[in-house]
């Protein structure tokens, strides 16, 4: 494959305009973005890049799931196409750039081949994944699950939020509900720009994340059950505390992922306390745990040692408890040959790089599965990233779409 010359970049100033545009709507209230899946603001957003990859001479195609495809065609409409995109959704509280830069980023590979008048042997096809965040319906990355066969799709149309709203209806109501089979189209390989969403890169002066493995996860469901009783008058042999067993099993949480570092992480995030009164001792508590490791058997070992903790805190404090797994997926190893491309390309370009290990989840987990895959990383300020004050630097953006640039038109064969 003929590689692009280094000399070739994308208009870095049109992709950080982009950004910028795209974040006006579904405003935040501190500066970032609340732009959550299927609601008014997400169907604006869609419009928008829409409008753009029709500007662009883009076809796009829209599947059950309400992913959007557009397709700039190669030479050869035969070849198997390259992927590239992310996501659009944000969290409740989210910024500017987390998926949105994937997004635009592959916008600007088509919009710079446009520009220099390149052909490609194999279409290019940008993507936005529905629901990568899963902030509303659970769970995160549901629309490239049903795409890689690990949800079924009439499973995802039956997720609701938190006011009982179905995902299938939310995604008719905003009229993004395609046509298309979910998961009928065959790649020849899926590239996904994404900023870290921690500090190694920045900490590290690294301008490029080389990313090799994806962490696998999972996610328990806890419910502890004591008994509510008088915070005053309750002997404290007597007390069977929920809030106190929620407490120990943090604690465990946080012992269990130290004990195989450095990859492994855990801790618990979402909290709920009953019946949550300053003078009654907590008869109930649900909270979820979240342990992630690049390796299974340490994966399997934390989950195992972190059930056993349950039940011996449980026992100790009277107290009962129910564990439900609410969400699972293995590590991820992703592409030699992809990840070569894009560590060809950060060198070719002269960027610093290094191997990185991505800790969240990404649409690229569940595509792996389906096609050769890999992802590239930018720097994100203080590693800082589902929080408004998420920030990162128009180079930093401009380096990540350029090894993304050169990654994808390679792997799309130039035609001279």
């Amino acid at each position: 494959m003929t590689a692009p010359g280094k000399n070739l970049r994308i208009n870095s100033d049109r992709l950080w305009d982009s950004l910028m545009e795209m974040a006006k709507i579904g405003p935040g209230v501190a500066g970032g973005n609340n732009r959550q899946t299927l609601t008014d603001e997400d169907g604006e957003g869609r419009s928008l890049f829409r409008k753009w990859c029709e500007a662009a001479g883009l076809e796009m195609g829209v599947d059950q799931m309400g992913t959007m495809f557009a397709r700039r065609e190669g030479t050869d409409p035969e070849a198997l196409p390259v992927y590239v995109g992310s996501h659009l959704d944000t969290q409740p509280t989210g910024g500017k750039y987390d998926g949105v830069l994937g997004v635009l980023g592959g916008l600007e590979v088509v919009r710079s081949l446009n520009d220099l008048g390149i052909r490609t042997k194999h279409p290019i096809v940008v993507t936005n994944w529905t629901n990568e965040e899963g902030t509303r319906f659970a769970p995160p990355m549901l629309a490239s699950g049903v795409f890689a066969g690990i949800h079924e799709l009439d499973w995802a149309y039956d997720r609701k939020d938190a006011k009982g709203k179905r995902f299938g209806d939310e995604l008719v109501r905003i009229g993004w509900k395609g046509d298309e089979p979910v998961g009928a189209r065959k790649m020849k390989a899926y590239f996904e720009l994404h900023i870290e969403q921690g500090p190694i890169l920045e900490d590290e002066g690294i301008d490029i994340g080389v990313v090799t493995h994806g962490q696998g996860l999972k996610w328990l469901q806890v419910t502890l059950t004591g008994k509510e009783s008088h915070t005053g008058s309750t002997p404290m042999p007597k007390r069977r505390n929920a809030g106190l067993g929620m407490a120990r099993v943090t604690e465990l949480v946080h012992e269990v992922a130290m004990d195989y570092q450095p990859d492994a992480v855990g801790a618990i995030g979402h909290m709920e306390v009953y019946p949550n009164s300053r003078n009654i001792i907590a008869g109930k508590t649900v909270f979820t745990i979240d342990v992630r490791s690049p390796e299974k058997e340490v994966l399997d070992a934390m989950d195992a040692r972190i059930r056993e903790g349950v039940d011996t805190i449980c026992e100790a404090l009277d107290i009962e408890y129910e564990i439900e797994q609410v969400g699972h997926f293995d590590p991820v190893t992703f592409d030699k040959d992809c990840v070569k491309a894009v560590r060809d390309a950060a060198i070719r370009l002269g960027y610093s790089h290094r191997d990185i290990i991505a800790g969240a989840g990404h649409d690229a987990c569940w595509v792996n599965r389906v096609a050769p895959t890999s992802m590239i990383m930018c720097p994100c300020v203080d590693g800082l990233s589902h929080n408004e004050a998420e920030e990162i630097s128009k180079e930093w953006a401009a380096a990540g779409a350029d090894v993304l640039f050169h990654a994808v038109v390679e792997t799309a064969e130039i035609v001279e």
